[in-house]
């Protein structure tokens, strides 16, 4: 199964297989995301906003709010090396 992901305001889509990290599928994308700790789940740089398709995704694991709070992350971001994607979404990052 593949799912499409919007990137906001790039405007790129790009169609992924099911179960893609969020992050890989943004690189795939050829968009910048922040990642010092080579996507271990550990810097909480690679922090992105949810526009659509929120309610697809798991909630938030107390692994991943911890490396948020520990990195001073807004509560609102979800962490995309966590992220696998499992439907179509549309996402945006303030950096693009």
């Amino acid at each position: 199964m593949t799912v499409w992901i919007r990137f906001e305001p790039s405007r790129k889509s790009i169609e992924v297989a099911a179960g893609t990290r969020l992050l890989e599928a943004a690189r795939q994308a050829e968009l910048p995301v922040a990642s010092a700790c080579g996507a271990a789940g550990a810097c909480a740089r690679c922090g992105l906003e949810i526009l659509e398709a929120a309610d697809t995704l798991p909630p938030e694991s107390e692994r991943e709010q911890d490396v948020k709070r520990r990195n001073r992350i807004d509560a609102g971001l979800r962490l995309s090396c966590y992220i696998e994607v499992a439907g179509d979404m549309t996402v945006t990052a303030p950096y693009w």
